[in-house]
């Protein structure tokens, strides 16, 4: 038996209650929680990089340096808010989540407590 703490009860029991009072079911949450226009233009993009850079798959893909160039598409976008840099920011990241050489790389979920602020 896990000992949990006060906060862990009070996460549950507001996480239980809010489920099952204002949560939509997982299907619709499956339809509304994504961007088809989005996923689209990136599969698009990757497969342009396919005949200019070669296919996802093939040895050397994990070589560049995908951190760089996502801050720099990044800064792109602030600066022009021209959207194919949020797609780039995207492919760049699959890159990295597959082929990346982080000497700490691993998977570990959890909640940070630090979320998207509204701007104001």
């Amino acid at each position: 038996m896990t000992n949990k703490s006060v906060t862990d009860h009070i996460r549950e029991h507001l996480l239980a209650s809010v489920i099952s009072s204002k949560m939509p079911s997982l299907e619709e949450l499956r339809e509304t929680e994504w961007s088809s226009e989005f996923e689209q233009r990136m599969r698009n993009r990757l497969i342009m990089g396919a005949f200019r850079y070669g296919r996802f798959n093939q040895p050397g893909k994990g070589q560049y340096d995908q951190i760089a160039s996502i801050r720099r598409h990044l800064i792109e976008y602030e600066c022009t808010g021209n959207l194919e840099h949020l797609v780039d920011v995207a492919n760049l990241a699959l890159v990295e989540y597959v082929f990346g050489r982080h000497p700490m790389r691993h998977w570990h979920a959890q909640d940070d407590s630090e979320h998207t602020k509204l701007k104001g």
